[in-house]
């Protein structure tokens, strides 16, 4: 009990701080992790990592909970996604049932412009990080360009599987690991057969009960996406176009973009207008269900995945994936992270100064989210 009420509470403060979507949580959590609590190894990361590109549902959020599920089981993995997601939902929530009291506020505007900035700073330290991990190859610095190269030139999700699956395969032919180890394989089951049984039934069952359809269709959408929150939206907006506005709906969307923690959590915004009758259930039931096919699917692969890891071609496919996410994280980082967060030469002076405290200084993340927020509203205010 312990160790999950201490998973609920560092989860916790990172949903406050984790700005700058998936890209940025990636470094977030590994700063937190591996480096402050070593609560796993950088090699046991990256797998999690490498293990969530490959699933549906949202990476990072899915990183989360396989390092809770890791520590502590399955109350570990569900106390890092209850802390995790726990304030994103307070926010849109509150932020779905004021209506845009505070959103165009100067001070507000200010908050969000200074960690954004956070976020530059924190993604720029994950990538030098994991460079030095996962680069020391020439032809992991190779795929570290190369995927860097094509995901600016061409951003998307289909490009992204394809860099990755290419990177996977010159892995596995090239990158073979020294030793290879012999593990049991341990798929579980029952959460495969329960992510399965859910997608298919739900739509049959669901009928004119306005609750399960509205898990049912939230689930859908959660068990279809691959590549992170932005690409859920055009799901989200199909989905609920008959019950939510335009308006309403891009709304939430500016919400979900600047506020902390995972962008799959718009689905409690959007579930409380879509649930005239009880939209705060409909909130809880919407994020529940947007979020759920993903974690069965790491519960039922995970101790798998780190078996098959062990494997000489299966590792040098790891450290080719390895190599191609830094690559993705770099493209990450100009877009969206850099270019939605400086603009003028002084936030680019703020984002260097925030980069030597936290790298030089050793600076505790949370000071830099303090000193943000303070110089968001001071200087950076609209």
């Amino acid at each position: 009990m312990i160790k999950t009420l201490e998973i609920f509470w560092q989860f916790f403060l990172l949903g406050w701080t984790s700005f700058g979507g998936p890209a940025a949580h990636i470094g977030y959590f590994r700063h937190a992790f591996v480096e402050r609590l070593q609560w796993l190894s950088d090699e046991q990361y990256s797998q999690l990592v490498a293990l969530s590109q490959f699933l549906p549902g949202p990476g990072s959020s899915q990183v989360g909970f396989a390092i809770g599920y890791r520590r502590a089981g399955l109350l570990g993995g569900c106390a890092a996604f209850v802390g995790f997601t726990l304030p994103s939902f307070v926010i849109l929530l509150a932020i779905a049932m004021s209506s845009h009291a505070f959103f165009d506020a100067s001070w507000y505007q200010g908050v969000i412009a200074g960690l954004k900035l956070l976020a530059v700073v924190v993604v720029a330290d994950a990538i030098i990080q994991m460079y030095r991990s996962f680069c020391q190859r020439s032809l992991t610095v190779a795929l570290c360009v190369f995927s860097a190269a094509i995901l600016l030139i061409v951003p998307g999700v289909l490009a992204q599987m394809a860099v990755l699956v290419l990177a996977a395969g010159i892995g596995w032919r090239w990158l073979p690991a020294s030793t290879d180890k012999h593990e049991n394989y341990r798929i579980k089951v029952w959460p495969l057969v329960l992510f399965g049984g859910l997608l298919l039934l739900l739509p049959l069952v669901a009928g004119q009960r306005p609750l399960l359809t509205l898990f049912s269709d939230f689930y859908q959408a959660g068990s279809m996406v691959f590549g992170g929150g932005h690409v859920v939206l055009p799901l989200l907006q199909n989905t609920t176009k008959d019950l939510i506005n335009t308006d309403t709906f891009l709304t939430g969307y500016a919400a979900a973009q600047a506020i902390p923690g995972p962008m799959f959590t718009l689905s409690a915004y959007l579930g409380y207008f879509a649930s005239e009758s009880m939209p705060v259930l409909g909130a809880v039931i919407a994020t529940i269900a947007i979020f759920l096919p993903g974690f069965l699917l790491v519960i039922g692969m995970l101790h798998a995945w780190q078996a098959v890891a062990g494997r000489a071609r299966v590792a040098g496919a790891i450290s080719g994936i390895n190599a191609s996410v830094v690559g993705l994280l770099v493209a990450a980082m100009y877009s969206p992270v850099f270019v939605s967060a400086v603009h003028t030469s002084l936030e680019l002076v703020l984002a260097l100064v925030g980069f030597y405290l936290l790298r030089v200084r050793r600076w505790p993340v949370y000071w830099l989210v303090g000193l943000a927020i303070v110089l968001g509203v001071l200087i950076l205010k609209a």
